[in-house]
């Protein structure tokens, strides 16, 4: 693809005053490195990130990266109060109902380390920072499924161990990155997910924690509650036939020995497939333990998605089979009666947390019965996630599961939803009480996605904000205007908070162009300026190029989540950031003004003035920050297509200011002069371009 004029010139232009642009941020002068490119910051060599950081924060840069602070063994509350989570302070999670988030996919940008070169091009008020997950990935890389609670290895950054060598694991540079981002006054969050590779680590170590079938050809035979004793069994078989994955390790006399608690987690893995630091011998070992399980016939039971969540066929038709890299035979599965968001997920297995009805007859679950192990067995593995890095949230993955048919029930039991156990039991567990919870949901309507309300599964679930999914719609159509006036009441009322998402990496896809096509400034615009909603934008947005067509697959950076080298998922090669400079130039003329206010606008109670319209009558939404003597105002047009004539700000809202002048505006046109006088009852302004989003400053 050919390289546009504009982008050209903007690296040219970087090349002859980015020395400059640096020295600001370094002098503290400016919060973050304006006109730097992501691309640009990602590719800076390790010595420069390090010398930038050093000129800004001196030698508390020098104690974030010492060998005592990076050892993930180091209480984070033995170091200075400077590493500790900015958070600190707040006695829960309602931080979060306000926070604007950068989600990243570490893929995209090959390791930990460029977190962050690429965090030094994001303003002070995207104060918080998403890790998609971090974890050993399992069936064609996929993030999402894990295979081992080890830190994925693919991150690690050989350049940064060889200037700094006691950084010389993977776990120790994570924990160097988390200290430098709480030292720069950002949080960091890690994905809890419900489930794993289908044939992890985990579960084949642990498979009692997990449900199980044994498949003959196009049939499922057997799929009964306690199938787990069977594949135990079966696992024992392959001790006895190829030893322990150690010479000096001995084989317990039995199955039910191996898999009673007289054998810990860390004996199992051990004997079952190596020492940790050796992930090729784990990976071999795994999959040799692999196709002795399917030669058998057993697999883990795979996770679903939307009502009715149960009951699985394998699905006959010529697509579902798939022929894995080992040569293995594989069948997708599908939903015996589907409605309209039923989805099997075949790598991936969620864990086993309720006992079944009936042997798993008609594969229903009795909720009345929890397997408390398994809730206690995850819950403290991701504290001790959290104790060892130091992170200050958690995104919950699939938070909109909700598979009691009833709905949320009247009284929540205690064993009601895994991610709310895994957060409550992080607070105490670890002492941290703002730590909070952000839920991957998309607020659909009851018994769409999940059983029930999804706002009340939330509420149940002890979630603080969620995703939403104004992602997924176009900006200006009347289904973007409904649900952001719905996210916005639903601030107000209830106990989460819908977030104002821009785009995720799940919707950086060639299916949802569509989205993306324009209104990418007011997007910005609005998720950056409201106060009353958090705000959520995946790394790349600010880059995108409008693509009218499919790009190529590397310029998605979903289609990193997988890593996939056949079929319309394929990717060859690194991640291609976006050339659209106008749109970035864009973004950093607002970051820059909202450097200087944001303080004053995020500490203050904001108020609508023009809402979004849920009977789609008038384009125009208003708010003012600050009250009761609000300094700023904004106005945007939601419509991208058509302009907005006498958009009409009531000035009883303006707390008597006299004077009003329009100190930004996202379209590309001349500010005004000077500020013009505020007389009778209303400021009018005579007109809004297409998707246009304007800031007031107000003078009394």
């Amino acid at each position: 693809m050919k390289t546009p004029a504009e982008f050209i010139a903007h690296q040219q232009n970087w090349a002859q005053n980015g020395d400059a642009h640096i020295a600001q941020f370094c002098r503290r002068a400016c919060d973050f490195i304006p006109h730097l490119l992501p691309e640009t910051a990602v590719a800076f060599p390790v010595e420069t990130t390090l010398d930038i950081l050093r000129r800004r924060y001196g030698n508390s840069l020098d104690l974030a990266i010492s060998e005592r602070a990076t050892h993930p063994e180091t209480p984070i509350e033995s170091l200075p109060e400077f590493l500790h989570s900015p958070v600190k302070s707040v006695p829960d999670g309602r931080w979060l109902k306000r926070v604007k988030m950068v989600g990243i996919n570490v893929r995209t940008i090959a390791n930990f380390w460029n977190i962050v070169a690429y965090t030094f091009t994001l303003p002070p008020q995207q104060s918080s920072i998403h890790l998609l997950p971090i974890w050993e990935p399992g069936v064609v890389g996929s993030l999402y499924g894990m295979s081992s609670w080890q830190i994925n290895r693919e991150f690690f950054c050989e350049k940064l161990a060889e200037q700094l060598p006691h950084l010389n694991t993977v776990e120790r540079q994570l924990r160097a990155v988390i200290n430098i981002l709480h030292l720069t006054g950002r949080t960091v969050g890690m994905d809890v997910i419900p489930h794993t590779d289908r044939f992890s680590e985990m579960g084949l170590a642990f498979p009692e924690h997990f449900e199980w079938l044994r498949r003959k050809g196009l049939h499922i035979v057997d799929h009964r509650a306690n199938l787990h004793e069977m594949v135990q069994q079966q696992i024992f078989y392959f001790l006895q036939k190829n030893g322990a994955a150690g010479a000096d390790l001995q084989l317990p006399g039995s199955a039910a020995h191996f898999f009673s608690a007289t054998h810990p987690e860390s004996s199992r893995l051990k004997l079952l497939f190596g020492q940790p630091d050796e992930p090729e011998q784990r990976k071999q070992r795994r999959i040799a333990l692999i196709k002795h399980l399917h030669t058998a016939g057993y697999e883990p039971v795979p996770a679903t998605m939307g009502p009715p969540y149960r009951g699985l066929l394998v699905d006959e038709s010529p697509a579902a089979r798939k022929i894995d890299e080992n040569g293995l035979e594989w069948r997708d599965f599908r939903i015996a009666k589907p409605e309209d968001f039923s989805r099997v997920f075949g790598p991936l297995a969620r864990y086993k947390l309720f006992e079944s009805i009936d042997d798993n007859r008609d594969w229903q679950i009795d909720f009345s019965h929890p397997r408390p192990a398994v809730w206690q067995y995850v819950c403290e593995h991701y504290a001790d996630v959290q104790r060892r890095f130091g992170f200050d949230f958690m995104r919950g993955d699939m938070a909109h599961v909700q598979m009691r048919p009833e709905g949320v029930p009247v009284q929540i039991p205690q064993y009601y939803d895994l991610l709310k156990s895994v957060k409550q039991f992080i607070r105490t567990e670890n002492r941290v009480p703002y730590f909070g919870y952000f839920a991957e949901s998309f607020l659909a309507p009851p018994n769409v996605i999940g059983y029930g309300d999804e706002i009340e599964h939330l509420e149940a679930s002890d979630a603080d904000s969620t995703l939403g999914d104004l992602q997924s719609m176009v900006v200006g159509s009347a289904e973007f205007r409904r649900n952001f006036r719905l996210y916005s009441d639903i601030a107000k009322t209830r106990a989460v908070t819908p977030n104002f998402t821009m785009m995720t990496a799940d919707k950086d896809d060639p299916r949802f162009d569509k989205f993306y096509v324009n209104g990418n400034e007011l997007r910005h615009f609005i998720g950056q300026c409201l106060p009353m909603l958090p705000a959520y934008m995946a790394l790349g947005f600010e880059m995108r190029d409008p693509h009218q067509k499919p790009a190529p697959n590397e310029h998605y950076s979903k289609l990193f989540v997988f890593q996939e080298k056949l079929g319309e998922k394929a990717t060859n090669g690194s991640f291609v950031w976006g050339k659209n400079v106008r749109l970035f130039e864009n973004f950093t003329r607002l970051n820059l003004l909202l450097s200087d206010i944001w303080q004053e606008i995020s500490e203050s109670e904001s108020r609508w003035i023009l809402p979004p319209d849920m009977a789609d009558y008038y384009p125009a939404i208003a708010w003012t920050a600050a009250i009761p003597a609000p300094q700023w105002l904004f106005v945007a047009n939601l419509d991208t297509e058509k302009a907005a004539a006498a958009v009409v700000i009531p000035a009883r809202y303006l707390a008597n200011a006299r004077q009003i002048e329009r100190i930004f505006s996202t379209a590309d046109q001349p500010l005004p002069a000077k500020p013009v006088s505020i007389s009778g009852s209303n400021f009018r302004i005579a007109e809004m371009l297409p998707g246009e989003g304007q800031i007031y400053q107000l003078s009394r």
